[in-house]
């Protein structure tokens, strides 16, 4: 059975699934292009650093493998407890878009292990409800079937499987557990972080699994769907916001609101307004900043 989401939520989040990849691709040909030395290889700041590791496991509840990255620092020891990072994609990305190079080098650096689920596929927001902000999204005139065949098709079902949000909450919890189990990991060192649709299900799974997380960091976090209210139920959880002042796809006054409701509630906060920095480069923007604040907190035993 298909679940019918209507014409609001399809417009919404087709457009903005192919505006963050169009920008993506956009940034990625930006750096190949700009006037620089020509290195050895070719350099893509989003692509999957070679330390880290793309696996799979076997996702009862649909029956079929699903993929995870991760990667795992060399100071990491089984006789030592080991901070851990669990880090949500955007829309219309995947796991290995948290692992590049940077956050490698940086969880390196600090001893972490890095983990980046699938959220059960590209649009699955984490569990998060997702609604419409009034006003924001124009009606749209219904192609007539003579267009329609001529038109390219959207990448992504976004009517199925009729629990995708159910099922993505439950991937990222299990690859949590799968981490917990297998690595010495110091339980109140565990964080969360977040891009876009991940920076959404961040806030979303932070407060709903808040006795988990040290410390959450939502980046440019597309959360349409929940309220900053939601942080009165984590105002003891440090939480730091990251988000670029020219984001074209993510307004920045989103991660306003939610400093400022941190704010009143007199939270442990930091913000970060990257100047001059858009949506897809505050993925990698973000990282020192993310590591430095998470470096800092650990969860009350």
């Amino acid at each position: 059975m298909k679940r019918n989401y209507g014409t609001g939520s399809k417009i919404i989040l087709t457009v903005l699934c192919f505006t963050i990849s169009f920008l993506l691709a956009q940034f990625s040909i930006a750096q190949d292009t700009a006037p620089k030395p020509k290195p050895k290889m070719g350099f893509n700041p989003f692509q999957m650093d070679s330390r880290a590791k793309e696996l799979t496991y076997h996702f009862k509840d649909t029956d079929e493998d699903m993929k995870y990255c991760l990667f795992v620092s060399s100071k990491v020891s089984k006789d030592k407890k080991a901070p851990l990072i669990v880090s949500l994609h955007g829309m219309g990305a995947g796991p290995s878009i948290m692992v590049t190079k940077q956050a490698v080098d940086l969880a390196e650096e600090g001893g972490y292990i890095l983990v980046s689920p699938m959220g059960y596929n590209e649009v699955g927001w984490y569990g998060m409800p997702f609604s419409i902000p009034k006003g924001k999204v124009p009606p749209k005139k219904a192609p007539s079937d003579d267009n329609a065949a001529s038109k390219p098709k959207p990448k992504f079902n976004f009517n199925s499987p009729p629990n995708l949000r159910e099922l993505s909450e439950k991937d990222v919890m299990n690859v949590l557990d799968m981490v917990r189990k297998e690595y010495n990991v110091d339980e109140n060192r565990i964080y969360l972080m977040g891009h876009s649709m991940g920076g959404a299900g961040t806030l979303y799974l932070g407060v709903k699994y808040s006795s988990i997380w040290a410390a959450i960091a939502p980046i440019a976090p597309a959360a349409f769907g929940i309220e900053p209210d939601s942080l009165e139920k984590i105002k003891d959880m440090p939480v730091i916001f990251v988000h670029g002042s020219t984001d074209e796809v993510v307004p920045v006054d989103i991660s306003r609101r939610w400093v400022e409701k941190a704010k009143e509630l007199n939270m442990t906060y930091e913000f970060n307004e990257m100047e001059g920095i858009t949506h897809g480069p505050v993925i990698t923007a973000a990282l020192p900043s993310v590591y430095e604040f998470f470096g800092k907190h650990s969860r009350s035993k």
